[in-house]
């Protein structure tokens, strides 16, 4: 029998193309696509496929918080997540979640059928690319809530008195955890600790 496929994706040309692959392959059949993580979550309910290709980054339920309600109450939900950036906190937090394996879509192709195959076996997929990455985030200090809080508010363009009013702390509290953040990232201003954690996949901008 044909390995059942749900695959999750925002952008109808992806979709299309990730179906074209999967289904070209003889052994591997799309039965279901979902436009977002909600609709996901319905459709592995629905038709409990053998593996979901899920995308990190959608609209509102994104590829995480869609792949931690389904393995919440399918332990053994076998789920491959894509993204197009190589944001390493993407993938530490899909993976985190409970994804079996992480895929780059540059690199989609073959790799994606080989992924879809051994996930189906019970495997994980890294690519060593990826793996190095996601040891090197690994061994950093994870940035607080708070302080995670604040970068984010930075990303938007406020300054530290309008941070310090829309957090309620003060204006010295705010300096102490962008102090603590751009240790954490190893940059030395506030441009750069937001370059870097945009690439790496720590805050992101819709």
């Amino acid at each position: 029998m044909a390995i059942r496929v749900l695959t999750v994706d925002d952008h109808p040309v992806v979709r299309a193309g990730v179906g074209a692959l999967i289904n070209d392959t003889g052994d591997l059949e799309v039965i279901a696509e979902a436009t977002d993580g909600e609709e996901a979550v319905l459709l592995y309910e629905r038709h409990r496929p053998d593996v979901v290709v899920m995308d990190v980054r959608m609209p509102n339920v994104d590829g995480v918080r869609a792949i931690r309600r389904i393995v919440a109450s399918h332990p053994d939900a076998r789920i491959v997540a894509l993204t197009s950036y190589e944001g390493d906190a993407d993938v530490y937090r899909a993976l985190q979640a409970g994804a079996r394996g992480f895929l780059l879509k540059a690199s989609l192709g073959a790799s994606l059928v080989d992924a879809i195959r051994r996930a189906a076996n019970g495997e994980r997929i890294v690519p060593p690319e990826i793996a190095t990455r996601l040891a090197e985030f690994i061994a950093q200090d994870e940035l607080t809530p708070r302080e995670l809080e604040v970068l984010e508010l930075i990303a938007q363009g406020m300054r530290n008195r309008e941070i310090a009013r829309a957090i309620g702390r003060t204006e010295a509290t705010v300096k102490m955890h962008l102090k603590h953040v751009m240790q954490k990232l190893g940059v030395t201003d506030r441009t750069e600790a937001v370059t870097v954690a945009l690439r790496r996949g720590i805050i992101h901008i819709q």
